[in-house]
C-alpha cells in the first residue's frame, strides 16, 4: 500500500481538529457519497385537533384497504421555488404500493392524485393514514374522508415508524429508483407518472415481500418471523373481502405481462425521466441508466 506523507504543518493542523470540525468539514463529500432527501413536511396545526392519531385508533390491518399516504420530495439540493413530489401510497395488509407524481405540494394536486390511485385500487379504499403535513391535514381531504366514512387518522409528529410501510417503499423503491435529482413542470412529471404507470406493476406483480408476523424478546436478543414471501398481487388474490369481479381483472391483467418486458419499458421510461433531471442551478443533469432496481 502507498503511503502518503504530509507536510509537518498539514500534519500538526489536522492532529489538532476536534471531531465536530472533522465532521463539519467532510459533510459535503458526505452528502455527495450518500444523498438523502430533504425534509419538506409543513405541519398542518389548524386542522389536527379533527384527524385522530392512528396509535390511538382502531384499525383493522388484516383487511385491506387500511392504507398509508406519504408525499416524497424531488427538490434536489435546494428546496426554493417548485418542484415534483411523488404521492406514495401502501395498503398495509396487502402491501399493494401505488405512487403518483404530483407537479407541486399544492391540495389541489395531492387531490387529484389520490382520486386517481384509489380507482387503481384492486380493492375498496377503507382508510388513510398520513403525516401532519398540510397537504394532508386540510379541509379537502377531511371532507373527501368523511363522505364515504373513510377513516382518516395521522401519525405522531417526529415518528417516521408510525408509517414505517410507506416509508419503506419511499428509501426502498423511490429513492433507490428515481434518486435525488431535482425535476420541475408538468413535462418531468407526465415523464414520472409514465415510469410509475409501469413501476406499480413492476411491484405488485413480481416483487414478493415477507411481512413481519411475530416478535419475541430473549434476553437481549429480538427474534423476528416473517411469513412466506408474496407478491402484492398474491397477497390481494388470498383477501377474501377482495370481489371475484376485482380478483378475475388481475388475474386477467396478469395473463397479459412479460417481467422482461415490464423491465425494458421501465428502463426506457426512466432513460426519459434523468433528462429532466436540473442541477441546483437549473442545468440538465446528465445520467446514465441505472442497472437495477429494488427487489
Amino acid at each position: 500500500m502507498r503511503r502518503t506523507y504530509l507536510p509537518p504543518a498539514v500534519e500538526a493542523a489536522l492532529l489538532r481538529m476536534s471531531a465536530a470540525t472533522i465532521d463539519r468539514k467532510l459533510a459535503p463529500y458526505r452528502r455527495q457519497l450518500k444523498p438523502r432527501g430533504l425534509t419538506t413536511t409543513r405541519p398542518g396545526r389548524l386542522l389536527k385537533p379533527h384527524v385522530p392519531v392512528r396509535t390511538f385508533t382502531p384499525w383493522d390491518e388484516r383487511h385491506p384497504g387500511f392504507t398509508e399516504l406519504d408525499l416524497v420530495a424531488h427538490c434536489g439540493e435546494a428546496t426554493h421555488g417548485e418542484y415534483l413530489h411523488s404521492l406514495s401510497l401502501v395498503d398495509v395488509a396487502t402491501a399493494w404500493f401505488e405512487p403518483r407524481a404530483v407537479v407541486n405540494r399544492s391540495q389541489r394536486w395531492v387531490f387529484e392524485a389520490l382520486t386517481i390511485i384509489r380507482d387503481r385500487l384492486p380493492f375498496p379504499l377503507l382508510g388513510i393514514d398520513a403525516d401532519n403535513d398540510s397537504a394532508f391535514i386540510n379541509t379537502n381531504l377531511l371532507a373527501y374522508c368523511r363522505a364515504p366514512r373513510l377513516t382518516f387518522t395521522r401519525s405522531r409528529e417526529y415518528c417516521k415508524n408510525d408509517q414505517a410501510h410507506v416509508e419503506e417503499r419511499n428509501g426502498a423503491v423511490i429513492r433507490r429508483l428515481i434518486g435525488y435529482e431535482r425535476y420541475e413542470g408538468e413535462q418531468a412529471a407526465a415523464a414520472l407518472n409514465a415510469v410509475y404507470d409501469v413501476l406499480r406493476l413492476w411491484i405488485n406483480f413480481f416483487q414478493p415481500t415477507m411481512r413481519l408476523v411475530a416478535k419475541e424478546r430473549v434476553g437481549a436478543k429480538v427474534i423476528r418471523r416473517y411469513d412466506q414471501a408474496r407478491t402484492p398481487y398474491q397477497r390481494v388474490l388470498e383477501a377474501p373481502e377482495v370481489s371475484p369481479s376485482a380478483t378475475q381483472a388481475l388475474r386477467a391483467l396478469y395473463q397479459t405481462l412479460n417481467p422482461v418486458q415490464v423491465r425494458r419499458e421501465l428502463e426506457r421510461h426512466l432513460a426519459t425521466l434523468w433528462r429532466h433531471g436540473l442541477h441546483s442551478g437549473g442545468s440538465v443533469r446528465q445520467r446514465a441508466p441505472e442497472t437495477q432496481v429494488s427487489r
